[in-house]
């Protein structure tokens, strides 16, 4: 077995055991002390998308997310498959960095707003285990995923000890 195999092996294991933390069907969930203090500021995410994926001529993605990533009119579905599903993932992900940094107490914005963040590195290495052929960016992409994984518990488990 080569070392792609078994660094694509090693991610799909931690893949495996943080399933709560790369669960991304349609919406990002953030942890509860990341929404109970943005929900109170009535942020309206209908120009980010907010996660959804609505038919327009942006091959799905929705116009408001990809005209403020100034892409409007890109025809999206005429782009690869990788492009295609990083450009769906970070429809998911955006809004909830958003939401997150939206926390009045900086220490539980920045842990919010990274969780999401990092969540959008793993989409994106997942993305590359599925579409790379470079040895060298794979192995990369699995320890992208291990250590924002890492990362992502740390700063779960913080705000679940500090965040109110």
């Amino acid at each position: 077995m080569n070392i792609a195999k078994t660094i694509l092996a090693a991610a799909v294991a931690a893949t495996a055991f943080s399933a709560p933390a790369l669960a991304q069907d349609a919406e990002l969930k953030l942890p509860g002390q990341c929404t109970a203090a943005s929900d109170t500021h009535g942020t309206d995410h209908s120009a980010m998308g907010n996660g959804g994926m609505q038919d327009n001529q942006a091959g799905g993605m929705d116009s408001g997310m990809m005209d403020m990533m100034g892409m409007g009119g890109v025809d999206l579905e005429a782009m690869p498959e990788h492009v295609q599903e990083n450009m769906r993932r970070m429809m998911i992900s955006m809004p909830a960095m958003h939401d997150g940094m939206m926390n009045e107490d900086a220490d539980v914005a920045f842990a919010c707003g990274m969780i999401a963040h990092h969540q959008g590195a793993i989409d994106m290495a997942q993305v590359l285990l599925e579409h790379g052929d470079d040895e060298q960016m794979i192995k990369l992409a699995g320890e992208i995923i291990a250590a924002q994984v890492g990362e992502i518990e740390r700063m779960t488990i913080w705000l679940a000890e500090n965040a109110n």
